[in-house]
């Protein structure tokens, strides 16, 4: 033993080397490990009715619609999402949600997540009615065929067509999706026009203030007939369907579920907000430790070099 010993001492250099090459070589062939762990997932929701194309947001200065603030929000919220956050997209139009992609990890998916996010648009609704309050319950089924907790962001301007009465509101009592959903406000505190599209995507007008021709109505926007000739518009300013960010009633729907009403904005403390959320799931993911096999190679490389410090220091 002593013999070894003396031997490790006169060669220590050499042995802390190929220590060092073997974990550069962990560091390659082995870099991760699998762990449970809490991670945040999100499910990010977005309103593609009409109403959603009104212009009242700004963004660098200029006007744009609520959709494209929407998907501006979105795609900040991924970039700011550490690695191991997990994300799923969907829409919402009707009375009813759809997903887009499954919950995907943000890093490995970057690509990918904000692809789907970049292509959202009112044309994705399959039918032209908006009806947050029956939606929410869709969102609860969706909320359980994830087969894992996520947190629930709904991106809307809270704008339901038709208008809400006593005949059409929906009992939520029994939603239990309450404590892992956030509400987020978009669109401005005015009333504005509605522009109105074809299936073209083609501006053609604002949307008319009738009762069955609102921005919704149950028009079904991708029935490419309705565009020979184009959709009816309003004649005249007075005529023009207006809308604005529904805050009270969005606040109203997240105490009723007793959920959290946020209004989106394109500000740190918004994505702070959104980063400080607690952990919804617990996955198994894959743990890098390579930077564990560095450091460890760095101390090493350091150690080679005390002994002979020490001895001139010495000397």
């Amino acid at each position: 033993m002593n013999k070894l010993l003396m031997i490790l001492k006169e060669n220590y250099e050499t042995a802390f080397y190929v220590i060092a090459a073997i974990l550069l070589l962990l560091a390659l062939i082995k870099p991760e490990i699998q762990l449970k762990q809490e991670v945040h997932n999100y499910l990010l929701i977005a309103d593609v009715s009409q109403s959603m194309n009104a212009e009242d947001v700004q963004l660098n200065n200029k006007n744009v619609s609520r959709m494209a603030y929407t998907r501006h929000l979105m795609t900040k919220i991924v970039e700011t999402s550490p690695c191991g956050t997990y994300i799923s997209v969907g829409v919402f139009a009707s009375d009813n949600v759809a997903l887009l992609i499954t919950p995907l990890e943000v890093c490995a998916n970057y690509d990918v997540i904000n692809d789907t996010i970049a292509h959202i648009e009112w044309r994705m609704a399959w039918k032209g009615d908006s009806r947050l309050t029956v939606g929410v319950r869709a969102a609860a089924h969706l909320f359980d065929s994830l087969n894992v907790p996520a947190k629930l962001l709904l991106f809307t301007d809270g704008d339901e067509a038709p208008k809400l009465n006593v005949t059409i509101r929906q009992n939520l009592d029994g939603v239990q999706i309450g404590k892992h959903t956030v509400f987020v406000g978009v669109g401005g505190d005015k009333h504005v026009a509605v522009p109105r599209f074809n299936s073209a995507n083609k501006w053609i007008g604002f949307w008319p203030s009738g009762e069955n021709n609102t921005a919704g109505g149950g028009v079904n926007y991708t029935d490419t007939s309705l565009d020979d000739p184009d959709p009816v518009v309003a004649s005249a300013e007075y005529d023009q369907y207006l809308s604005k960010l529904e805050a009270e009633h969005l606040e109203e729907l997240a105490t009723e579920i007793k959920a959290q009403y946020v209004e989106g904005k394109n500000t740190p403390e918004f994505y702070q907000f959104v980063q400080q959320q607690k952990p919804a799931a617990s996955f198994v993911t894959a743990y890098s430790i390579r930077w564990i096999y560095l450091l460890l190679v760095a101390l090493l490389i350091v150690a080679t070099f005390i002994p002979n410090a020490l001895a001139r220091r010495q000397t």
